[in-house]
């Protein structure tokens, strides 16, 4: 009976598919293939120099001029391990790690709560708020360098990973309510009328009810939250100069810089796989849930 149901519902969505693809127009199926010919070329773009970099980790740097493109001759793993400890890659790593995992924890929370009031809750100022959070998008960081500096000397947090952390939040605060106010103003009003009814508080209705509503959203600004923050160089360079408590890009640009022609590149390529690969799991694991978020969404 189940194969059955199964069998006839695969036969369905076939011929929907075939009849789609029939009704398509020469001119859509033009565009159609131009566009997969620039996502073939934009991924070729993209995923080639990753590869050459990954490539380039395990060669000397005598065998990165002599022969960029051809497999090594020893698969040099001591670069992985010279870049974790002489380049000091390993405490730059857990220091980028704690400022970003806090700032992130941090950011998602209160931009989700705040984004969550501006948008279904009514008071005074409620809209003057909302364009101030706008603004802060339009803020260029540069500016607000030499006033941050000042800012965390006077709170003894400057050069230190909580005065960064404080920083990181900041500046992601404002991208984050904008993303997630439009989430959290299309959900339906009866669902936290039923809460309430239900005998839900404010904190239940918003933690148990909307905010696992709004997975979809939170997924997405997570991933671009988590990208710029463990990219950030300009904040860091200018607000974080102790170097115990360097974060990745610190690190890698010192080392990048401080030997000049001398540097061993392969060691170098090894730093940045090591800077790479977090970036690309934690986007397959957050595109994971955003997708299964989105597929439990349209099956209620």
């Amino acid at each position: 009976m189940t194969t059955t149901t199964l069998s006839a519902e695969q036969s369905e969505t076939s011929a929907v598919d075939a009849n789609r693809k029939a009704r398509d127009t020469p001119g859509e199926k033009i565009f159609g293939g131009v566009a997969h010919l620039m996502l073939i070329i934009w991924s070729i773009i993209v995923v080639v120099p990753m590869l050459w970099t990954l490539l380039s980790s395990f060669k000397t740097s005598k065998e990165i001029f002599a022969s960029p493109f051809k497999l090594p001759a020893k698969t040099q793993w001591v670069n992985y391990a010279n870049a974790w400890q002489q380049a000091g890659i390993g405490r730059a790593f857990l220091n980028t790690v704690i400022v970003v995992g806090g700032a992130l924890l941090l950011v998602m929370i209160l931009g989700a709560m705040c984004a969550y009031v501006l948008a279904r809750v009514s008071f005074p100022g409620r809209r003057a708020i909302y364009y101030l959070m706008l603004a802060g998008l339009t803020f260029p960081p540069f500016l607000a360098i030499v006033p941050l500096f000042f800012v965390l000397k006077n709170f003894g947090l400057l050069n230190t990973l909580p005065g960064l952390i404080i920083v990181y939040v900041a500046f992601a605060l404002p991208f984050t309510v904008f993303f997630l106010y439009s989430f959290f103003k299309t959900l339906p009003y009866e669902i936290g009328e039923s809460a309430a009814i239900d005998g839900a508080g404010e904190w239940q209705t918003f933690f148990l009810v909307m905010l696992p509503m709004a997975r979809p959203g939170m997924a997405s600004v997570a991933i671009f939250n988590f990208l710029g923050l463990w990219n950030q160089f300009l904040l860091p360079i200018v607000l974080n100069t102790d170097k115990n408590n360097w974060v990745l890009s610190q690190a890698i640009a010192s080392f990048a810089s401080q030997a000049g022609y001398r540097t061993d590149f392969g060691m170098l390529f090894a730093a940045v796989i090591i800077t790479i690969v977090p970036v690309l799991i934690i986007y397959v694991i957050f595109q994971r849930q955003l997708q299964g978020s989105v597929t439990a969404g349209s099956l209620k």
